[in-house]
């Protein structure tokens, strides 16, 4: 459907990504991974055709059609929300025009002539036309169609007349993924569509996107999405991009493995490379190992460069600073109430936080979440109740607005100093080099970082001074899948208070152990971890999702929802049944080529020492095992890559299970 070919670009001295191709098959469902600033978003933009290339081509074929939602910047004036959507369907309200004007003009036109005038005839051939094509393309249930999305999406049935002005930003990227969602195309590239949906909507969109006839390019944080949707992973690192077959799981459990075989190849090529040319230097002049040197230089003109391993990524490395001890209650919500205008959005809310507890706060977009915990930081004012801290309570308050909010002109370093003054430029440069700043970054202006960027100076801000109360809004949006796991680790080893507003299940799944919802019944409270939530809330759904589910379950047949959870289960079952015994002999092999490799080093070492050399019986004997086991290893690389290659397939195959 879509082929890169020899696809390159970069950014000034800046590569994103050296030349390489890739096919987009159909039905294909792609994670597109790398940390930030990698050049993710870079190649969807340039697949979409809103960015050129330094080299290479995007074919497509002549029948497929594209669909891009970027992460940001999409904005709607001067409809409303159903207006908007039905953009979506530009071809079929054409065709609605058509039809209102043919029956404008049969009606005309009959006033004034009789039935049997050829015109009138031929308009209502038309007519009759244009309604079969409508009906054929179904154009008649293309609003229910519409519904079906924007209210899965989180809209509401007033909603559909309101104006798209009205709409925050994230609002407004929900609009234009449902605008893609009906139209359909048959590739759908999608940046971060997470990152601006609630947890409902998040498990609408995971259900609607594993049955959409398309393929899907995905570019996401959130490792459980896409677990459940992909089967085929693209990661673009150090300016390489690298494929690897099955969902993301697979994908850090293959590039593991693979960097443990190339890992242990480079380290013994780079041995025998290292040891063969101290021979070399050593006997080059004396004729009677002239032979043997000979034959080395030969070897080592055979042997393929080393290949330099990349290192592991680099990973922020902060830690909370010790906090000071808080009283047992940290803050308390009285019947709070908060109104802007006309608008209720929090109405008679009560919560007791207290010391240790680790709150996940969940909602739709709208809902009062992030006017919550302003309120809570104390940087949003109310009209009723109460909202009273505990004592000894330091707050620190994170939200993505405070990351958009920093000021452009100022250096990474300046928005430091300006918050903490009396701190040394030594001292706030090794905390920005622990969020990845490292050399002239402290001094990019902030106009030039990327989300991610911002992000992680916001988090930096935050740890200048140490606080016992956390109030995180949307910690995790920009932020790649290593930083991500840094934050979640030292929120758990945070020995104070969290209270933390997310969509991302895994992110959350941890840290929490009480769950504040809102809702369209208003505020709830649930004493438990979010896995329990889910779990409570999964199973309240499949008891009430219908009558004849009941009934079904009554006459002991099974309802649709648990047939499809009968299905996957067994579908899990087989998939781990066929992949067992390749991955116990795929391990089986690691382990000889772990053993063979470990005396090759050995020999290898041996080569190196004075005595060897002395004993022509023994060095003789060294060098026919060494030969040897370099024999050995090649089946096993090759045994151990058709048991890789084995296991990849049955992932892909039983991908997203």
């Amino acid at each position: 459907m879509i082929t890169l070919f020899n696809l390159s670009k970069r950014y000034g001295e800046k590569i994103l990504f050296e030349p390489f191709s890739f096919q987009v098959n159909p039905n294909d469902r792609i994670a597109l991974l790398g940390a930030n600033g990698a050049g993710k978003s870079t190649l969807l933009g340039i697949i979409a055709g809103r960015i050129e290339p330094d080299s290479g081509s995007v074919g497509r074929a002549r029948t497929a059609s594209v669909g891009y939602l970027p992460q940001e910047g999409v904005y709607h004036r001067g409809r409303t929300l159903l207006e908007e959507t039905w953009k979506a369907f530009e071809d079929i309200l054409r065709l609605e025009e058509r039809i209102a004007d043919l029956a404008a003009q049969i009606e005309k036109l009959a006033e004034v002539t009789d039935s049997s005038s050829t015109e009138l005839h031929a308009l209502m051939d038309e007519l009759g036309r244009a309604q079969h094509d409508m009906e054929r393309r179904e154009g008649y249930k293309k609003e229910a169609k519409i519904r079906e999305i924007l209210f899965g999406l989180g809209f509401s049935e007033r909603d559909l007349s309101r104006r798209t002005e009205e709409f925050s930003g994230g609002w407004h990227m929900r609009i234009e993924l449902a605008k893609l969602l009906l139209a359909e195309p048959s590739v759908l590239l999608l940046d971060e569509p997470t990152n601006h949906l609630d947890l409902e909507s998040l498990e609408w969109i995971e259900d609607y996107l594993k049955s959409y006839e398309g393929s899907l390019l995905l570019v996401s944080h959130d490792s459980r999405f896409l677990d459940t949707l992909v089967n085929r992973v693209l990661e673009i690192s150090r300016g390489k991009a690298t494929e690897y077959g099955g969902n993301y799981s697979s994908y850090l459990q293959q590039k593991e493995n693979r960097r443990r075989i190339a890992e242990a190849a480079h380290a013994n090529r780079k041995k025998l490379v290292e040891h063969t040319s101290r021979f070399v230097e050593r006997f080059r002049y004396k004729s009677t190992k002239s032979a043997q040197v000979q034959s080395r230089l030969k070897m080592l003109e055979r042997l393929e460069p080393i290949v330099e391993i990349d290192e592991k990524e680099r990973k922020i490395g902060f830690a909370f600073p010790d906090p000071p001890r808080s009283g047992r209650l940290v803050m308390e919500l009285k019947r709070l109430g908060k109104r802007y205008g006309d608008k209720t959005v929090l109405d008679n809310l009560s919560l007791a936080v207290e010391r240790g507890d680790r709150i996940a706060c969940l909602g739709a977009n709208g809902s009062g979440k992030s006017t919550l915990a302003r309120i809570m930081a104390g940087i949003e004012p109310y009209q009723e109740g109460q909202c009273v801290p505990g004592h000894h309570v330091v707050i620190a308050y994170y939200s993505q607005d405070l990351a958009e909010q920093l000021h452009p002109d100022k250096t990474v370093l300046e928005i430091l100093e300006e918050r903490a003054p009396g701190r040394s430029p030594t001292e706030l440069r090794n905390l920005l080099g622990s969020f990845l700043f490292s050399g002239d970054d402290a001094f990019k202006p902030v106009s030039v970082l990327s989300g991610g960027e911002k992000s992680r100076l916001a988090l930096a801000k935050m740890l200048l001074e140490p606080a016992n109360f956390l109030i995180l809004d949307e910690p995790t949006n920009h932020l790649d899948a290593s930083s991500k796991e840094v934050l979640q680790q030292r929120l758990r080893d945070f020995r104070g208070t969290c209270f933390i507003v997310s969509h991302d299940r895994d992110f959350l799944a941890p840290l929490a152990n009480r769950v504040v919802v809102f809702g369209d019944k208003g505020f709830d409270l649930f004493g438990g971890t979010l896995n329990e939530y889910l779990e409570r809330i999964h199973r309240l759904k499949e008891e009430t999702a219908s009558p004849a589910g009941e009934v079904a379950k009554k006459r002991g047949t099974h309802s649709p929802n648990r047939l499809k959870k009968r299905e996957e289960a067994r579908a899990r079952q087989e998939k781990h049944r066929k992949i067992k015994p390749l991955r116990s002999a795929r391990e089986s092999v690691e382990a000889a080529i772990e053993e063979k490799e470990s005396r090759l080093g050995e020999i290898e070492e041996a080569f190196t020492r004075r005595e060897t050399f002395g004993d022509e019986r023994l060095l003789e004997s060294l060098r026919k095992e060494h030969a040897q086991l370099k024999a050995d290893l090649d089946p096993l690389y090759e045994k151990w890559e058709e048991h890789q290659e084995a296991i990849e397939r049955i992932e892909k195959e039983y991908a997203p299970f």
